[in-house]
């Protein structure tokens, strides 16, 4: 029999290649889920104390790994749209301002911005898939009222990589804000929030970093986290939360001002879970598996006559993402007969993503390229 990854188990006909949607969740994070399920059936919030530690433990090995400055730093928000609806609602917009994203960016990184015409903000969305570079185009488009450049990372439809650090040296020169959606990075790709010059970065949970919906990280650099008010309030986003009695409360400022509420303990317990393996696994074996996994898909797409790429095979483009299509099969019949025949994958940008994380054995890339060749 085949061996897969010990940590997951997955069914016997199943080629799990889906990880920019939702990834299977670890053995791990499952036996965490387990073990927090059990205390409440058994003893309710007597643990709330040791919840609370490994909450804690997550900020801290979330702010490792993506290179903040500080645990306070990182706030845990329901998902990536919470996220950037806190920073495009924080902000004092005048009419005439602008903000430039991505053309075709995935409706998180899109529909925040556009909800903003009614106070006079404009959205510029930027082709950068057919610029001859897609880091000047954008920077091109930013002018002196341009108070925010958002951007996916990685291009959810085919992959397509951006240059981060570039944008943000661009950002900090012009005083413009820098906000990143990095869901389809972190976990996959190392992610590096102070070298890129970000001020703010999110992503959820669920896809690369291998943990449930419902938990996302929410970073903000200190001096802009500052320019952003607050729309929510509640108990937990003061500087003493468990003071209930209190008259004369402050605001946090930590990044779990943005945190108004009680947390998401059982999502933390598998996310904490899930983080501890990427941690353990090491960021660099995994960013280097995972680009290995897309240069052999691409090197297969791209010697089989049957198939066209849709990703870029540039080395600096690169993430964990590759798109293609059948030249003769229309798209909604490939992906019929690929899931049918056990593969996971999506439909996404006028082709097939496919999208492999690093415990993704061999033998299930050899049975991926059987399948393909078989259509």
């Amino acid at each position: 029999m085949l061996k897969r990854h010990p940590q997951f188990p997955l069914e016997e006909n199943i080629l799990y290649f889906n990880h920019a949607a939702v990834s299977p969740w670890p053995l791990c994070s499952a036996h965490a889920i387990m073990e927090f399920t059990r205390q409440n059936l058994h003893t309710g919030s007597k643990y709330y104390l040791k919840w609370m530690e490994t909450e804690q433990e997550l900020r801290e090995m979330l702010c490792t790994l993506i290179h903040a400055g500080s645990s306070d730093d990182i706030a845990l928000l329901k998902n990536t749209s919470e996220g950037l609806s806190v920073i495009a609602y924080g902000l004092d917009w005048q009419p005439g301002d602008n903000v430039v994203i991505p053309k075709n960016e995935f409706p998180s990184n899109r529909f925040v911005w556009q909800s903003l015409e009614k106070a006079g903000v404009e959205t510029r969305e930027i082709d950068i898939q057919s610029a001859e570079d897609a880091e000047q185009a954008l920077i091109n488009a930013l002018d002196s009222r341009t108070r925010v450049l958002s951007v996916s990372a990685v291009q959810y439809t085919n992959g397509f990589r951006l240059d981060l650090e570039k944008l943000g040296n661009c950002c900090e020169k012009l005083d413009t804000l820098f906000v990143v959606d990095a869901i389809q990075q972190i976990g996959a790709l190392e992610f590096d929030v102070s070298g890129i010059k970000a001020d703010f970065a999110v992503a959820d949970g669920h896809k690369w970093m291998m943990g449930p919906e419902g938990l996302a990280l929410f970073y903000s650099r200190p001096a802009s986290r500052n320019l952003l008010s607050l729309n929510q309030y509640g108990w937990r986003m003061v500087e003493n939360p468990t003071d209930f009695q209190q008259t004369g409360w402050t605001v946090s400022h930590t990044a779990k001002r943005f945190e108004c509420g009680s947390p998401n303990m059982l999502a933390i317990a598998a996310l904490n879970a899930s983080i501890k393996l990427i941690t353990e696994t090491g960021m660099r074996t995994i960013h280097e598996t995972i680009l290995d996994n897309t240069r052999n898909i691409i090197d297969f797409i791209s010697n089989n006559n049957n198939y066209r790429l849709l990703s870029s095979s540039e080395a600096n483009r690169l993430s964990g993402i590759v798109t293609f299509t059948h030249k003769s099969i229309d798209n909604a019949d490939l992906f019929r007969s690929l899931t049918d025949d056990g593969l996971q994958c999506a439909e996404r940008g006028n082709g097939i993503r496919l999208s492999p994380h690093f415990y993704n054995q061999k033998w299930e890339f050899g049975c991926l390229f059987d399948l393909l060749v078989s259509l």
